[in-house]
């Protein structure tokens, strides 16, 4: 069992996937963990998976980790440091300013209070979801203030390293602008872009590709929850969508005549500018590099994808990363690797040589 940097216990109220991941997370490491929930079904299935224990009289925890929807944290992490006032408090909300107003307004001891947020998630929610190693490698944002030493909060950081996330100090209106631009806002673009699924032909969805899939991925969310995250973030947000509309208005304007005098050069401008945004995406371990990708035809039978990884293995090639996509009516899928691009023609060849079809 690896050594601990928190003492505990530590209490986790809201036994979602984020609560009941880092409950996961923390028994591995033997730290006592105090569970509650508002449902009694949520909290016996965290008990029963081994997040930890249901809270009792005359718990004294260490650390307060509220983890509910947006639109109750703050009325909860109050509740939590009047409870507690031993305790220090921390959330993982993700919106991070208006809780830290609202406390404020409240009258709440925010001397005991920061707001985190971990960049981490799954398409599935609920205590089933938890898993330990959920935070492993991810950020894990922590919103500092004036009120509280970084003395004070050195259980927080604890609770970061122990769970193997990586520690990002930033502002709370630092961190709303900041998933604004890379989360909240791709989840209205994505959204916008699934409704005009909603009555599209049968035929023409039967063409989508892997691009549209990409786009609208994040579409499936839960709409509750994003209305309370859209709300609690609105002018950030708006501030970006606007942006966003003059972009559509230029793409518009050379789309409505694309052969006059400057249409095409507009068009290959805001395209270029979208290259140079995507440029700007960190790669594997944060590294801002660009790799090289090809397409490898795969038949749809057992063992094949295994076969193809061990197959690059054997060829020395570190395979940077890997997409699988299914091609329609077919008994075939397309998996897109990913390589360093000096690797793509000798991997091109001796991955052909083996029997493989490579797309194009």
């Amino acid at each position: 069992m690896a050594e601990s940097r928190l003492v505990g216990p530590v209490r986790i109220v809201g036994v979602g996937l984020l609560g009941t991941s880092i409950g996961l997370g923390l028994r591995n490491r033997g730290i006592e963990v105090i569970l509650a929930d508002a449902s009694p079904t949520n909290l016996s299935i965290a008990v029963d998976y081994g997040a930890g224990r249901a809270a009792a009289a005359g718990d004294a925890p260490q650390l307060v980790v509220v983890c509910v929807p947006p639109d109750v944290t703050a009325e909860i992490v109050a509740r939590e440091l009047a409870s507690f006032p031993d305790a220090i408090v921390t959330d993982v909300a993700s919106v991070k300013l208006a809780v830290l107003d609202d406390l404020r307004a409240s009258g709440a001891d925010v001397s005991r209070y920061i707001g985190t947020h971990p960049l981490a998630g799954r398409e599935r929610g609920g205590p089933l979801a938890g898993r330990a190693d959920l935070f492993i490698g991810r950020p894990w944002v922590v919103a500092g203030h004036d009120a509280i030493t970084y003395q004070q909060a050195t259980a927080i950081d604890d609770l970061i390293l122990d769970l193997g996330a990586t520690i990002v100090e930033m502002t709370a209106e630092d961190h709303d602008r900041s998933v604004a631009l890379v989360s909240h806002v791709p989840q209205v673009v994505s959204t916008l872009m699934a409704r005009r699924l909603t009555d599209a032909a049968a035929s023409s969805l039967n063409l989508a590709g892997q691009g549209l899939r990409d786009v609208t991925r994040v579409a499936a969310s839960d709409p509750e929850l994003w209305v309370q995250i859209l709300g609690a973030n609105a002018k950030p947000v708006r501030d970006i969508l606007l942006a966003y509309r003059d972009d559509l208005d230029r793409f518009i304007d050379a789309l409505t005549d694309p052969a006059a005098p400057g249409a095409r050069r507009k068009l290959a401008e805001e395209l270029a500018g979208g290259n140079a945004g995507v440029a700007r995406l960190p790669g594997k371990h944060g590294q801002d590099r660009r790799f090289a990708s090809m397409i490898v035809m795969v038949d749809d039978r057992p063992g094949q994808i295994a076969r193809l990884l061990n197959d690059i293995g054997d060829l020395g090639v570190n395979l940077e990363d890997l997409r699988l996509e299914h091609s329609p009516g077919a008994q075939l899928g397309l998996a897109e690797i990913s390589v360093v691009p000096e690797a793509v023609s000798r991997l091109t060849e001796e991955l052909a040589a083996r029997g493989w079809r490579i797309a194009g």
